[in-house]
């Protein structure tokens, strides 16, 4: 079962692209964000098209998200993240499929850091690790997906220094993430990959692509049971040298059918 996540950074202006990278990483499962799109605006038959169903929690011109499945029906469970009734942001969506359990989630940016929007960052992770915490002794699958605007550590940053002041490398963001970690949350980036430098997020400017000069806040979180079945997680950077693309770029995990399958496979 190979599971996606990738910020589209608008799904109307960017449908080729998700399509194109659909029909060549042929993931079965995906979760999308940052649809930028209200509810009555997704692309719904030209995903069905593509051969997967779709459930999505749309918003007009900002955030959204969508889970999408080609390998059996999506069984929704959650549409928005507990713990603020008067919360109107399109952030998360929840849903299992397959025997697995899948979050799909935008983190907030939190910029300007410090200020309002940054306070609503550190209560929405609050308000996730609250959620999360009924969901990682499950005895099914778990995979927590999405932009987490969150850099975990310097490894995950093309010179730090400069990010010193920005709401994804505060010290109470990142002491947040770890918090997750602690929670029993395994990220299956670092898990395979613990010291290589891995990106999932460059600037449209200065070549920032090219110069590999980016940022790791896409990331894949598993619990226990999902964690024995890993056999890879990857990064998938052909999509962000394409033209009219994201700024994100996908990346994903393959769950093998057995516990304790470790056998890596990589896109071709």
């Amino acid at each position: 079962m190979k599971i996606a996540t990738y910020n589209v950074n608008g799904i109307s202006g960017r449908l080729p692209v998700l399509l194109r990278w659909l029909a060549l990483a042929e993931p079965d499962i995906v979760v999308l964000q940052e649809l930028k799109a209200p509810q009555e605006a997704f692309p719904k038959a030209a995903i069905e098209a593509a051969g997967y169903q779709a459930i999505w929690h749309g918003q007009s011109r900002w955030n959204g998200v969508a889970l999408l499945s080609r390998v059996g029906e999506i069984h929704e469970t959650r549409r928005g993240l507990p713990g603020d009734p008067k919360d109107e942001q399109s952030r998360y969506v929840e849903a299992a499929v397959g025997g697995i359990l899948v979050a799909g989630l935008y983190l907030p940016n939190g910029n300007p850091c410090p200020g309002p929007k940054f306070d609503y960052k550190l209560d929405w992770m609050e308000r996730l690790h609250a959620h999360l915490r009924s969901l990682v002794n499950l005895k099914a699958p778990v995979v927590v997906a999405g932009d987490f605007n969150v850099i975990p550590t310097e490894v995950d940053v093309y010179k730090p220094e400069r990010w010193k002041d920005d709401a994804l490398f505060a010290t109470e963001a990142k002491a947040a993430y770890r918090r997750l970690l602690d929670q029993g949350w395994v990220d299956a980036i670092r898990h395979l990959h613990p010291k290589e430098t891995i990106y999932t997020f460059w600037h449209y400017w200065r070549q920032s692509f090219e110069r590999n000069a980016g940022i790791r806040i896409d990331h894949l979180l598993l619990n226990k049971p999902a964690t024995k079945r890993l056999a890879a997680a990857e990064v998938d950077l052909r999509p962000r040298g394409w033209e009219k693309t994201s700024d994100h770029t996908p990346v994903w995990v393959e769950l093998g059918d057995a516990p304790g399958r470790k056998t890596k496979k990589k896109i071709s």
